[in-house]
């Protein structure tokens, strides 16, 4: 019995003294929490007042914004607000000073979140800073093609910014720590396929605009272009997975003679066609 009543008496010696920490973290929370609620509202009119956000939605990335129903604004000011609870929070931590595997992973979760948001934020703004960027380069090389190649001047800039965004990603993963072997070539198949798009959508409409002799196979040669940026990509994703890569193999293969006999009653119709004219 007296054991018993010892481990009340102690448990509740342990109860009373940890209550200071708790309140004390509870405030923090609180006032973490009442200060980011004013600050992120600040914000929030600051950058309404600026005018910035009427300059964004005009961007690609602002109409996706606003297709989500957000608006820039208010994300930065719920971001800054994020921001400062997670500082709340981790000082919350700190002032419980949990100990064992418990304390131990409160503590890594806290210390992981600004890392979080800061990856998001950096995808946010990257995403914003790269458009605009992507967006000048294209209007600046415009005048440099003749007008009938306008379309290469687009080519370009989606070719710059599929790079960016990739590059702006693994900024932002690495920063998460979420890069490893498996994000890498997922990133760069995702490249692969983005690029191959671009320069094939490019590509064909500058060929059949000057020669419109092709124009009856365009759909054809992209079907082809695309279907092997496809399987290129595809090999890059999955290049880290054991036997992949013998299989991506003997797809292209097949693909390949697939092709090729799709190929045959095309350049039949094409050589018919150019004797027709010739004669």
């Amino acid at each position: 019995m007296q054991q018993i009543i010892d481990a009340l008496t102690k448990m509740v010696e342990d109860v009373i003294a940890f209550l200071p920490a708790l309140i004390g973290a509870i405030i923090v929370i609180l006032i973490g929490y009442g200060v980011g609620s004013i600050v992120g509202k600040a914000v929030n009119k600051l950058i309404e007042k600026m005018g910035v956000e009427k300059s964004f939605d005009e961007t690609s990335i602002g109409k996706a914004f606003r297709g989500a129903k957000l608006d820039l604004s208010s994300f930065i000011g719920g971001v800054t607000k994020a921001f400062i609870v997670i500082l709340s929070l981790i000082f919350a931590i700190q002032i419980l000073n949990i100990g064992g595997p418990l304390g131990q992973y409160l503590v890594d979760i806290a210390n992981y979140l600004p890392r979080l948001l800061g990856g998001i934020m950096i995808i946010i703004i990257g995403f914003v800073l790269v458009d605009f960027l992507a967006s000048l380069v294209g209007r600046t090389l415009k005048p440099v093609f003749p007008e009938a190649k306008a379309e290469l001047a687009e080519m370009l800039r989606n070719l710059l910014l599929i790079g960016l965004i990739a590059v702006v990603l693994m900024i932002s993963l690495d920063l998460m720590l979420l890069a490893g072997d498996m994000v890498y070539p997922l990133i760069l198949g995702f490249v692969i396929i983005a690029s191959g798009v671009a320069l094939t959508d490019g590509l064909i409409t500058s060929i059949t605009d000057d020669h419109k002799e092709f124009t009856s196979v365009a759909g054809y040669a992209k079907f082809v272009l695309y279907s092997i940026f496809l399987i290129i990509g595809a090999g890059a994703i999955f290049a880290t997975f054991e036997g992949v890569t013998n299989v991506v193999a003997n797809i292209s293969w097949a693909f390949a003679i697939a092709l090729a006999i799709m190929l045959v009653p095309i350049m039949y119709a094409m050589a018919k066609k150019l004797a027709k004219e010739v004669s």
